[in-house]
């Protein structure tokens, strides 16, 4: 299934609209009047958002903050990105700190309770990352070891389709890349656009051919009839992104897997 209709289709699914018409006065109003658009990103988080080497903010989701500045003021640079630490994303948008959050949030039933989605703009999921040459596909992890985050629902996954497989639990995802370099385990288990950014940074390591749990990624907007010209917005944006090519192409630049389900 083509990445676009994939991830319209989960829209959809999920039931977010995205051709309501306000009821209220939007609050698309006060931020045209104001002059830029303030998003809430992460950093350290490559390839969806980094600082690069002149300490510049990059990635796909720094990318499509700066789409939506063009689209509302025809300038990409109209635009405050605010940094935020990940127990932050929803906070800032709650309290009115940003006007929509980019920051890798997972599309769930919780959340949208707190705060709008817009469509999906990517298929995040469990991946696997192991030395390069060691373990060609998932098959051969079937009796082996397997690094898994404490706490993460990650290991629900994991152990239903390799229950065989030895898991040894993980603080962080820097305890995993130390225990995949000495051989302790023989690949980290994790979300599939943090091992691709590992990938990137650090040499003599592949992604395993093979994901499990497809989770979609939106952007988060504020709850309420005064926000939906704003989210309205957000999801064509999305949808043309989708139709254009543009958001295929910028998923590619980055280096992130352009179909990763099964």
């Amino acid at each position: 299934m083509p990445l676009k209709r994939a991830l319209l289709t989960l829209g959809v699914m999920l039931g977010m609209q995205w051709t309501v018409s306000p009821v209220f006065a939007s609050d698309l109003a006060s931020i045209k009047a104001r002059g830029y658009l303030v998003v809430a990103v992460r950093e350290g988080w490559r390839p969806l958002s980094f600082r690069d080497e002149t300490g510049t903010l990059a990635g796909l989701e720094v990318d499509l903050a700066r789409q939506l500045a063009r689209l509302i003021f025809n300038d990409p640079n109209a635009l405050a990105l605010q940094v935020v630490p990940n127990q932050d994303r929803l906070t800032t948008v709650l309290e009115d700190r940003a006007d929509i959050a980019i920051a890798g949030l997972t599309i769930t039933t919780a959340r949208s309770r707190l705060v709008s989605f817009s469509l999906p703009y990517y298929l995040d999921g469990v991946g696997f990352l192991a030395q390069r040459g060691k373990v060609p596909h998932l098959s051969h992890l079937e009796r082996g070891s397997l690094g898994v985050l404490q706490g993460s629902s990650t290991l629900a996954v994991i152990r239903y389709r390799l229950p065989h497989a030895t898991l040894i639990p993980l603080s962080s995802y820097e305890e995993g890349l130390i225990n995949l370099k000495n051989g302790r385990i023989d690949a980290l288990a994790g979300d599939l656009t943090v091992l691709t950014g590992i990938q990137q940074e650090e040499t003599g390591y592949q992604l395993l051919p093979d994901m499990m749990a497809t989770e979609p990624l939106g952007m988060a907007i504020p709850k309420g009839s005064q926000f939906s010209s704003l989210q309205t917005l957000v999801n064509q944006a999305v949808m043309d992104w989708h139709q254009s090519g543009w958001l295929e192409e910028r998923v590619s630049f980055w280096g992130l897997p352009k179909e990763p389900w099964p």
